[in-house]
């Protein structure tokens, strides 16, 4: 009998079969799915490496309407920035929810590349003022590229600027992005600097100590958090949490999980229900963005299973549809002598 297969998406593939413009739509879906209660993501299990270097973390999720479910296993890896391996190692096992079959195995690190940005396009696209286009990237790495994309494809970016802790390292990125999208991109000497004026931020840096402080955004700014993930680590400061209209990707990961709302609620500087909503929420128009163009928003991104398994639903059908990927026989076929 003939072995079924599954396909094996490396990097680029996922990068090809993965437009930011379709992984934004597909985050917006999901997250309403999420909200309307046809997803299920629990909290994401995470093991630390016994020397602290790193985690392994683990993701599952089912999307009922997709007819899909999936997990994603990941490696954390901080110490990877900056080298020639992204931070995040891992791989996303995509299934059926039908008869159960394995469908695909996608590289995580591309996919997680994607995605978050994506989620943060379809924040922008909700939370933004609607002529935003002056942009600050705050960190040069790999979310720094990915979140140029997903801004230009929400916004009329108009004009970009990006610090880095390493000077170098930003220069070499504005050079290389502005030769990507054929715009300007500018390197700059301070966070202060790159945020002075600028519609929208992106913070997207290892940090866990604040680059963004709240006496820096000017009136109608939309902030998107992105890098810090621990209850310990922050990138943005208290006033900027305390100026602005929160919203999360889920309520109950940022409450555990975002050292950016937890530190100002343990401080006393905003109470424990300071999060106006979900995006989720947000795309259902249960609950109200941005309520004046002087009002700052935020929007904090942790992650979700379900938007791992969204984008590598959108992958898989795009990667079919092209030829891209390697089909490998595989098991999953009942052994008739058991």
């Amino acid at each position: 009998m003939t072995l079924p297969s599954i396909l094996v998406l490396s990097r680029d593939d996922v990068r090809a079969s993965l437009p930011m413009a379709d992984c934004i739509d597909a985050m917006e879906r999901a997250l309403s799915a999420l909200a309307a209660g046809d997803a299920l993501t629990p909290l994401r299990a995470i093991l630390p490496l016994p020397d602290r270097r790193g985690l392994l973390g683990v993701m599952p999720s089912i999307l009922g309407a997709a007819g899909v479910a999936g997990v994603k296993a990941i490696t954390v890896m901080p110490g990877n920035h900056g080298s020639e391996l992204d931070a995040h190692q891992g791989a996303v096992l995509l299934f059926e929810t039908g008869r159960g079959r394995l469908l695909a195995v996608l590289d995580a690190s591309a996919l997680t590349e994607i995605r978050t940005a994506a989620v943060s396009g379809a924040a922008t696209r909700r939370l933004a003022r609607t002529d935003a286009g002056d942009l600050a990237i705050l960190g040069s790495g790999i979310q720094a590229r990915a979140h140029l994309a997903a801004m230009r494809a929400v916004r009329p970016i108009r004009r970009v600027r990006v610090w880095s802790r390493r000077r170098a390292q930003a220069e070499a990125f504005a050079a290389r992005e502005a030769r990507r999208h054929g715009a300007a991109v500018e390197a700059v000497a301070t966070a202060r600097e790159a945020v002075s004026g600028a519609e929208i931020v992106c913070t997207t840096t290892a940090a866990t100590e604040p680059v963004l402080e709240g006496a820096w955004v000017a009136p109608g700014t939309h902030v998107n958090a992105v890098g810090a993930c621990l209850p310990t680590a922050r990138e943005v400061d208290t006033e900027t949490v305390r100026r602005a209209r929160v919203i999360v990707d889920r309520r109950e990961s940022a409450l555990h999980e975002a050292g950016d709302l937890l530190i100002p609620i343990r401080e006393g500087a905003v109470p424990a229900d300071w999060i106006a909503g979900e995006l989720g929420d947000l795309f259902l128009e249960r609950i109200v963005g941005r309520r004046s163009d002087r009002e700052v928003t935020l929007f904090k991104s942790l992650g979700l299973a379900v938007e791992d398994l969204a984008a590598a639903e959108v992958a898989y059908r795009n990667a079919i549809a092209s030829g891209a990927g390697v089909a490998v026989p595989f098991g999953g076929i009942r052994d008739e002598d058991a």
